[in-house]
């Protein structure tokens, strides 16, 4: 059996048939691709030439949208130079107005030079003065403000007339702002000559104010100056009295215009309590005082102002840790004796100055003596 197997010829046909389909198989597929792809070329071709046509219509669209716009951009151009020459001849008549409102002004200040002297009080011509400043300065930042804002619209003006020569696509929109944006030029041109008027008014109202300030500051000095040389006389008047009143005090002197009197003779030593001698010395300055309030005129605002004076000697003591508080409660035992005597309180001032103000520069006992003092000065408050 395996000798006749091995002598049977040899069967290639099963092979060559699977071959063969095999070979059909794939003819079959590269046809079918083939197919497709033209039938997916033929359709992108078509699609191609549609999109092309399309093109073409929006080319000849937008050519013909092209011609509209430049002829309008060269309407908008003539437009805006017939603005241009509007608004030159505008700025002329802004500045024949300003020429205007200057004479007028010129006018009222003419006018302001023949209204009588106002009576009101100083006080309320310096608040005037100040409330008028300030609306200055708010009318001043204003103008700067306006400035600021037509600056800028000048500039956006500008940016439009460049985005106009360099796009010559302007619409209807971009013409209605040139429009709104000229409408508010003159807006703010009304506004800044209305500004510079009011501003030139309060300018001169200023200087008024300053000038009838000037003239009652000049009335009050000669006034105060009348009052200070009147109180001088009715001073020198109570210094000869009481002179005259204290007579026999050793150490008693004017020294300018303040009456002295010895510490020593109105206190004890280290002591703001006045002893019986001092009181009757305070009597008598407080009699002395009486007589002579009766002779001042009720309008000069006086004061009798007691001053404590101690020497450079230190003193350290629970109740005057310094020569500053020492020389203040003996001014102010003066003073309540004096009220306790009938002087209103109100014409009366206690000030201490300790060691600092000496009438006498030495060190001798003599010289502190001196130093140790009471001051009388009749002052205006």
């Amino acid at each position: 059996m395996s000798i006749a197997r091995r002598r049977r010829p040899l069967d290639i046909w099963p092979a060559f048939v699977d071959a063969i389909a095999s070979l059909l198989m794939v003819v079959v597929f590269v046809l079918l691709v083939a197919v497709v792809g033209q039938q997916f070329l033929t359709d992108a071709l078509l699609g191609r030439d549609r999109s092309l046509a399309r093109l073409n219509a929006r080319v000849d669209q937008l050519a013909d949208l092209l011609s509209m716009q430049q002829a309008e951009s060269a309407r908008l151009d003539q437009e805006l130079a017939l603005r241009s020459a509007s608004l030159a001849s505008s700025e002329q008549a802004l500045a024949a107005a300003r020429d205007l409102n200057a004479d007028q002004a010129a006018q009222l200040e003419r006018r302001a030079r023949t209204i009588d002297e106002q009576n009101e009080a100083l006080a309320g011509q310096r608040a005037e003065l100040a409330t008028l400043e300030h609306d200055i300065a708010a009318l001043q930042s204003l103008k700067d403000r306006i400035n600021d804002e037509l600056e800028a619209t000048l500039a956006e003006r500008d940016d439009i007339r460049a985005r106009l020569a360099e796009e010559n696509e302007l619409n209807v929109a971009a013409q209605a702002e040139v429009e709104n944006l000229n409408r508010q030029l003159e807006e703010v041109r009304r506004q800044l000559a209305s500004l510079a008027e009011t501003l030139e008014v309060a300018e001169q109202d200023a200087a008024a104010k300053d000038l009838r300030i000037a003239e009652l500051g000049q009335k009050l000095n000669l006034a105060l100056a009348n009052k200070a040389s009147e109180l001088a006389r009715y001073r020198s008047d109570f210094f000869g009295r009481l002179r005259e009143a204290l007579a026999g005090t050793d150490g008693v002197e004017v020294v300018g215009d303040r009456f002295v009197l010895p510490a020593g003779v109105l206190f004890p030593s280290g002591t703001d309590e006045l002893g019986p001698a001092g009181r009757r010395q305070v009597a008598r300055v407080a009699e002395t005082l009486t007589g002579l309030m009766t002779q001042i005129p009720a309008d000069i605002d006086w004061i009798l102002r007691v001053d404590g004076h101690t020497d450079r000697r230190p003193i350290n003591t629970e109740r005057f840790p310094s020569n500053w508080e020492l020389s203040t409660a003996r001014a102010i035992a003066i003073v309540h004796e004096l009220v306790r005597f009938g002087i209103p309180p109100t014409r009366l001032a206690a000030t201490g100055f300790g060691p600092y103000h000496p009438i006498d520069n030495g060190d001798s006992p003599a010289a502190l003596a001196r130093n140790r003092r009471i001051e009388f000065k009749l002052t205006s408050r």
